[in-house]
């Protein structure tokens, strides 16, 4: 059977937002993503991240983050409130890995997601942790929302990984997030997150 090489001038726009595996699930290609806006911490810091007014015109949302904070610890909790939400109307689950243990941990009635994780200033000099949420079907007005987290860092020889997945118990749809570290800890230079929407 020959193999043929396609170029991109080639294929042109005629890529579908969609594929399928050979079970027929689908997986969506990146032309199914639109950036919605983005936030790069300047110099003087920033206690927290908020994306607001966000459009009610796609399917699902996700966010994708490298973070430092100030925290005087090797890694810091990172955490996310929607709609400004401090209740206790979150809950979550979470698998942790570190190289050489995995350990599960979760819990319910909480103020804001929880378990993802950003470096914190003990950490390597310059090192900075990476993470990407899913929020499914977030203009819902009939469903509490899902959140799927992956995210994880180098610390030059040891790391940690985490697959964190919350609840938020609430019909709204979503219109706003908030992302914040413990500890009263401010996000520091260069720390970027992105926003984008998933097309249904």
């Amino acid at each position: 059977m020959a193999i043929r090489f396609a170029s991109a001038s080639r294929i042109g726009n005629k890529l579908p937002r969609t594929s399928n595996f050979w079970d027929g699930s689908a997986v969506v290609v990146n032309s199914s993503y639109e950036s919605i806006a983005t936030v790069t911490v300047g110099s003087g810091g920033s206690s927290t991240i908020t994306f607001s007014s966000i459009p009610s015109t796609y399917k699902h949302l996700q966010i994708r983050a490298i973070s430092r904070d100030s925290r005087a610890l090797t890694l810091n909790s990172l955490a996310m409130r929607i709609n400004g939400d401090s209740g206790a109307n979150y809950s979550y689950h979470t698998i942790l890995a570190d190289g050489s243990s995995i350990t599960a941990d979760g819990g319910g009635n909480s103020s804001n997601t929880d378990y993802m994780i950003s470096t914190g200033s003990s950490a390597l000099a310059n090192t900075f942790a990476v993470s990407v949420w899913d929020i499914l079907d977030y203009s819902s007005s009939t469903k509490n929302k899902t959140i799927r987290m992956l995210g994880g860092t180098d610390l030059n020889g040891s790391g940690r990984l985490n697959f964190t997945s919350a609840g938020w118990f609430n019909t709204n749809a979503i219109t706003s997030l908030t992302f914040f570290g413990s500890g009263s800890a401010s996000f520091v230079q260069y720390t970027h997150f992105a926003l984008y929407g998933i097309k249904g």
